[in-house]
C-alpha cells in the first residue's frame, strides 16, 4: 500500500475518533447543564396508569396525563380507563383525595329501526364519515340515524362498541368512557352520560323531526308526544326541539317514562320494560235495597183491627 495513503487513513481515523470523543463530551456536559429535573411522582403515576393511551383524560397519552397531574394541571380522577381504583392510587401519590366520581357511559342515541326506510343502496367505503357526505347525509330516510358502518367500532381502543343489526351497541361493562367513539361519529349520535342510578334510563333517539315525519322514516323514533314528560315524577325529561331529553341530574331511574312511551323507545338498563297491566278496579258496592212497604202497611192494619174488636 502506498505509505502516503496509509498515513492519510490513519490520520483520518484519529481525527474522527478525537472529534467523536469531543462531541460526546459536549453532549454529556449539555445533558447535565440543561437537564430538566423530572418529578418522581410523574414516573410513579405513569407506572400505575393502564397504558391505553386512549386520550379520554384530555391529554396526549398516559405520559402526558401523568406529567399534567404531577404538575397540578389535571385532576387525579380523570383516567377513564383506570376508573376509581387508579384514581385512588394517584390520589395517594399526590396526597389528595380522589373524590367521588360518577361513572360515565357512552350511549348511542339511535335504535337502528330506521334501517327499514332506506332511500338508496349505499355502495362504497365501509366508513360512516364517507357515507355521511353523500346526499341526505347517508342512505337512511332518517337524517339522524346510525349508518351502521362501524367508524366508532374502529375508534374504540377497548372493543366496547359493535354494530348489531345495523346499529352501534355499547358494551356497558367494557366501556371506559374514553370518548373516542363520540369523536368518531359523524352524525353526533353518541354522547357520554352519567351512569349514577341503580337502573339506567335512556332515550335512544336523536331525531328532531316532527312526529308525522318520524313515523315515515323509523319504526320507533321519538314522535314528541310528551307522555314521558308528563309521567316523570321528578320532572327529569324535557322536550327539546321535538325530542325527549333526560336530565340525569334529576333522573332517579324509576322507569315510569318507559312504561308510558307508546313507541317503546325508552329503555331501562338497555331493555324496554314490559308494560304492567293496570290492576282491576274493585266492583262498586250494590246500594242497599229500600225496605218494602208491605210490612209497614200490615203494622198499620193491626191497630185498626184491634179497635174494631173493642167496639164490638
Amino acid at each position: 500500500m502506498n505509505p502516503e495513503l496509509l498515513n492519510a487513513l490513519i490520520i483520518g481515523t484519529v481525527v474522527l475518533a478525537v472529534l467523536g470523543a469531543l462531541f460526546a463530551l459536549v453532549l454529556a456536559f449539555a445533558a447535565k447543564a440543561f437537564a430538566v429535573e423530572k418529578d418522581p411522582r410523574e414516573e410513579a403515576i405513569a407506572a400505575i396508569l393502564p397504558g391505553a393511551n386512549c386520550g379520554g383524560c384530555g391529554f396526549p397519552g398516559c405520559g402526558g396525563y401523568a406529567a399534567a397531574v404531577a404538575a397540578g394541571k389535571a385532576p387525579v380522577n380523570a383516567c377513564a380507563a383506570g376508573g376509581a381504583a387508579v384514581a385512588a392510587q394517584i390520589g395517594e401519590i399526590m396526597g389528595v383525595s380522589a373524590g367521588d366520581s360518577v361513572k360515565m357511559l357512552a350511549q348511542v342515541h339511535c335504535t337502528g329501526c330506521g334501517q327499514n326506510f332506506k332511500k338508496y343502496e349505499y355502495v362504497g367505503l365501509k366508513d360512516c364519515t364517507a357515507a355521511s357526505i353523500l346526499p341526505g347525509g347517508g342512505d337512511l330516510g332518517c337524517g339522524y340515524g346510525c349508518l351502521g358502518l362501524g367508524s366508532c367500532v374502529k375508534a374504540c381502543p377497548f372493543d366496547a362498541i359493535h354494530v348489531v343489526d345495523g346499529v352501534a351497541k355499547v358494551d356497558e361493562d367494557a366501556c371506559k368512557s374514553c370518548g373516542k367513539c363520540v369523536e368518531a361519529c359523524p352524525k353526533h349520535l353518541i354522547s357520554l352520560v352519567p351512569y349514577k342510578t341503580k337502573r339506567h334510563v335512556a332515550i335512544t333517539c336523536s331525531s328532531h323531526d316532527k312526529g308525522v315525519d318520524v313515523r315515515k322514516s323509523c319504526d320507533n323514533g321519538c314522535i314528541g308526544c310528551s307522555l314521558c314528560v308528563k309521567a316523570c315524577p321528578k320532572e327529569a325529561i324535557n322536550m327539546v326541539n321535538n325530542l325527549a331529553v333526560i336530565d340525569y341530574e334529576k333522573c332517579i331511574g324509576c322507569g315510569i317514562c318507559a312504561q308510558k312511551c307508546p313507541r317503546k323507545l325508552i329503555t331501562v338498563d338497555g331493555k324496554v320494560p314490559e308494560v304492567k297491566p293496570a290492576p282491576p278496579k274493585p266492583a262498586a258496592p250494590k246500594p242497599e235495597e229500600a225496605p218494602k212497604a208491605e210490612p209497614a202497611a200490615k203494622a198499620e192494619e193491626a191497630p185498626k183491627a184491634a179497635a174494631g174488636e173493642a167496639q164490638k
